[in-house]
């Protein structure tokens, strides 16, 4: 039986589906809103220029004077003066009755944050290196606050000088609650082939032996509710092409911070770290050249460097146990809109 044939129409060419109502709509709502942005991009535009000033006064931006100091540098030589004093920050008894030990407490930073543990009733101890004039008008901020002041004067890459200042403290105050470890050395280099082997040397037994020592002969004399804060750097997370060697003792302090922590963990003793940006302190002009420090901080977003004041709260926030008894191997930075 023959088999039947089965006969297929050919198919015409397909021209296509025809975009419908809706897609010609959306098309034109784009061309539409194209032109609009158009027109915007073509209009002179009116940018509000300077810094970004967001706090209770007002703080300095660059162009600063061009300026350089030998190391360690000096706050009382520093122009404009770093503001410290944050005379809107009212206490309210955050710290009543603690001891603190600061190093790297003469100025910077480190002032900054003496005087608002002063202000929230702390005693404190600060340790430098060989500022006597910017560690004495520390001591004065301090007892202007109503708390007692110690001043130190010691190389925190020591172990020998950590433990005897911290039992300096201890017998002078009692008793010892918060440790900032702030100490640090900062010096670039044009390239990595010219960053020596004393200078990478130096600056990671400043910044990371220095925390170290400090902390080992701190956490003898704490107990539950104590509090260690140690200054990271924003070139912890990020890096840094001229401060190798800082940006490495930087992530160092952040990985060190959040280890401490958990192993400090049973014993009640929390563990963190502040990261901040660029600050106007004696760290920078000791460290950049005069034209560098005449713009610095104006790469951030804020377009200027912080105050120290304006870090010095986070420290606080850090070292209490009313405001962050939860909290513990954090890294908080502060770096201007990053």
């Amino acid at each position: 039986m023959a088999k039947s044939a089965t006969k297929l129409k050919a198919e015409k060419p397909s021209k296509g589906v025809k975009p419908g109502k809706g897609v010609k709509a959306a098309a034109k709502q784009q061309r539409r809103i194209q032109k609009q942005v158009a027109r915007a991009d073509a209009r002179p535009q009116t940018r509000k220029s300077g810094a970004m000033q967001a706090g209770m006064r007002l703080y300095p931006e660059p162009p600063f004077p061009k300026q350089h100091q030998p190391k360690p540098g000096s706050e009382a030589l520093l122009d404009p003066a770093p503001m410290y004093d944050a005379p809107y920050y009212k206490g309210s008894g955050k710290l009543d009755g603690k001891v603190a030990i600061i190093t790297g407490g003469d100025s910077g930073i480190g002032r900054a944050v003496a005087v608002l543990f002063a202000r929230e009733g702390a005693d404190v101890a600060i340790l430098h290196l060989s500022e006597s004039e910017d560690a004495e008008e520390t001591c004065r901020a301090i007892e202007a606050e109503g708390r007692r002041a110690l001043s130190l004067a010691g190389d925190v890459r020591e172990a020998r000088f950590c433990r005897k200042a911290v039992a300096e403290v201890v017998k002078a105050f009692g008793r010892l609650d918060v440790l900032v470890n702030n100490a640090a050395f900062q010096v670039h280099a044009p390239s990595f082939e010219e960053l020596t082997e004393e200078h990478f040397d130096t600056t990671l037994k400043t910044n990371l032996y220095g925390y170290f020592h400090m902390a080992q002969a701190a956490v003898v004399h704490m107990g539950p509710g104590s509090a260690i804060v140690n200054s990271g750097s924003v070139t912890g997370l990020e890096g840094s092409k001229q401060l190798i060697d800082y940006a490495t003792t930087k992530g160092g302090i952040h990985a060190f911070t959040r280890s401490l922590a958990s192993h400090l963990v049973p014993r009640g003793i929390r563990v963190n770290a502040v990261a901040p940006g660029p600050v106007w302190s004696p760290l920078n002009p000791s460290d950049k050249t005069a034209e560098d420090v005449s713009q610095f901080g104006a790469q951030v977003p804020m377009k200027r460097p912080a105050q120290p004041e304006e870090i010095a709260p986070a420290y606080v926030f850090l070292a209490s146990p009313h405001c962050s008894s939860y909290i513990t191997g954090e890294i908080l930075p502060v770096i201007g809109g990053y």
